[in-house]
């Protein structure tokens, strides 16, 4: 029952879960919601899409402030035969009410220096209200494992929570400098601090045995799976200690000169009492053989074979009465890592603006706390999981043919290949056939000197193979469209308002589910889309 939380680790609330790469979040400015496309900005969350372009603004303090409300609905169908209602479908929602982002910039001359604070990763966390497929699978289990023990059921319940939030706060500072008109560099770094925290419970697993044997009780209603194994494990104890003396006193009978094909119920000739004689029967039973009619020597024979048989499946029992016990998680996993940032900016000519960015991969190791004892017989106290965000390159490119049209045009590429997904340094599973694209078009039209209009477009494409798709973790190819208004609220202040959806493409993956020794095939498939609203103020004191 365990493994639902083993396939937790890592995958249900760490990653990107909206604009970006694998576990990269890029929307991080209300401009980008209603454009797309920022890599070339030379505006005041050029802080994080292109630093070097902080050159262009005119002198003085910049500061803006945003915040994004995300929702995102996941969707994942599997049509494993022993999951009730199966195919079933599991409908997920992530929330995220409060995505920040603050920026601040001071130009002065050929320098500029500023500093940036946004949620670079995570953000969110996910609630699943009937579980997922992982989850319950292992559950499911039971009703065949118990049929093929000869155990008759049909049902099984359980009752599952789960929950974590995943935080990947980034906090950032750069220094720009500009060469000559036409060039500009920059260099900073960015300091991440990662948080995950997991609480969660499976308890009541419940399955309908009906199975006298183990019990009066065990009729066919809804029993707690733990009792029914403990009292399977402590029958068949029983059975294997009965199954040895008894063994072992037809045994001394039969050298004391008892004819061995005395039936055994012949009480009067083979020395048996009436209780020892139905007590063999009722082990013979359940051994799945016909006590009628059957001499000692027989019996003898079926209760030496079958003690070992029911000392084996005593001890499968009480290892299935464990693992269907309740189940408590209270855990958190916390790290940091730096990563260097380098920029360029290129202005050939006056309404033409070139952006290229650099970002080194983040080395993140995170260790792992666990509360009150409760790691679920998953989390380690002192466990060192890998969360490492990749490298990434990013260009973009901002075009005014007009004074009031600006059209752009971004793109970006992260180093999967390069990067470690499965979260251990001790094995490796190559998850990524090729690295993470995005490109992005957008476009700004001035209605007014104070209202501007916009809209975007972005595309994903992702690399990763089907060893990374799961039904926690998936990535396929998407499709954004975001629009919005920019408005000058005040000669120093301007408020964007902007909103975007992302429908993405569906996926599946096709597996073979072990049952014990048995390959189960099955299908999933996933899909989900997401939408954004972000406001954002942006203040200017000093020359624009």
């Amino acid at each position: 029952m365990r493994k639902f939380l083993i396939s937790v680790i890592g995958t249900l609330i760490t990653g990107s879960m909206f604009a970006g790469g694998l576990v990269t979040n890029t929307n991080q400015s209300a401009l980008y919601t209603r454009l797309q496309s920022r890599n070339a900005s030379t505006g005041i969350d050029a802080v994080y899409y292109n630093p070097a372009g902080l050159t262009k603004l005119g002198d003085g303090f910049f500061f803006s402030v945003n915040n994004q409300t995300i929702g995102q609905t996941r969707s994942v169908l599997n049509n494993y035969t022993y999951l009730t209602g199966s195919p079933k479908e599991y409908i997920g929602t992530v929330s995220a009410p409060l995505f920040p982002s603050v920026y601040a910039a001071f130009k002065a001359g050929k320098f500029a220096v500023s500093a940036g604070f946004n949620p670079i990763g995570g953000g969110g966390g996910a609630t699943y209200e009937d579980g997922l497929p992982s989850f319950e699978m292992s559950i499911a289990d039971l009703v065949p494992l118990l049929v093929s023990r000869g155990i008759p059921a049909t049902q099984y319940s359980a009752d599952i929570f789960f929950e974590g939030t995943s935080t990947y706060f980034g906090y950032q500072a750069n220094v720009s400098y500009e060469i000559n008109k036409m060039l500009s560099v920059a260099a900073g770094v960015r300091y991440v601090t990662a948080k995950n925290t997991y609480n969660g419970a499976l308890k009541s697993i419940m399955v309908n045995p009906a199975y006298p044997a183990f019990g009066a009780g065990y009729t066919g209603g809804m029993v707690l799976a733990s009792d029914f194994f403990a009292s399977g494990a402590t029958t068949l104890t029983g059975l294997a200690g009965g199954a040895t003396a008894l063994s072992a006193l037809i045994a001394g009978k039969i050298a004391g000169g008892v004819d061995p094909t005395t039936l055994l119920t012949d009480a009067a000739t083979n020395g048996l009492e009436p209780t020892q004689i139905g007590t063999i029967q009722a082990i013979v039973t359940a051994a799945q053989m016909n006590p009628e009619g059957i001499n000692i020597a027989t019996a003898q024979a079926i209760m030496t074979a079958a003690a070992p048989q029911f000392t084996a499946n005593a001890g499968a029992m009480a290892m299935y009465s464990v693992a269907t016990q309740d189940i408590e998680v209270d855990a958190e996993q916390t790290g940091s890592g730096f990563a260097p940032i380098i920029s360029v900016n290129i202005s050939p000519v006056d309404n033409l603006n070139i952006a290229l960015r650099y970002e080194f991969k983040t080395k993140l190791e995170l260790t792992t706390k666990v509360f009150d004892n409760k790691g679920g017989g998953v989390f380690t106290d002192g466990q060192k999981v890998i969360a490492d965000m990749p490298a990434m390159f990013a260009a973009g490119v901002e075009f005014r043919p007009i004074d009031r049209l600006m059209v752009t045009g971004s793109m970006n590429v992260y180093f999967d290949k390069n990067n470690d997904y499965d979260g251990s340094e001790s094995f490796e599973v190559d998850m990524i056939n090729k690295n993470f694209k995005e490109f992005a078009l957008g476009a700004e039209l001035g209605l007014t000197r104070k209202i501007r209009v916009s809209a975007g477009w972005l595309g994903t494409f992702t690399g990763v193979n089907e060893l990374y798709q799961n039904d926690q973790r998936y990535s396929t190819n998407s499709n954004t469209f975001g629009g919005g208004l920019g408005i000058r609220l005040l000669p120093m202040v301007d408020l964007n308002i902007g909103g975007q959806y992302t429908i993405y493409a569906e996926g599946s993956k096709g597996y073979n589910y072990m049952l014990g020794q048995i390959a189960v095939p099955v299908t999933e498939t996933y899909d989900k889309d997401t939408w954004i609203i972000g406001a954002g103020l942006d203040f200017f004191f000093g020359k624009r």
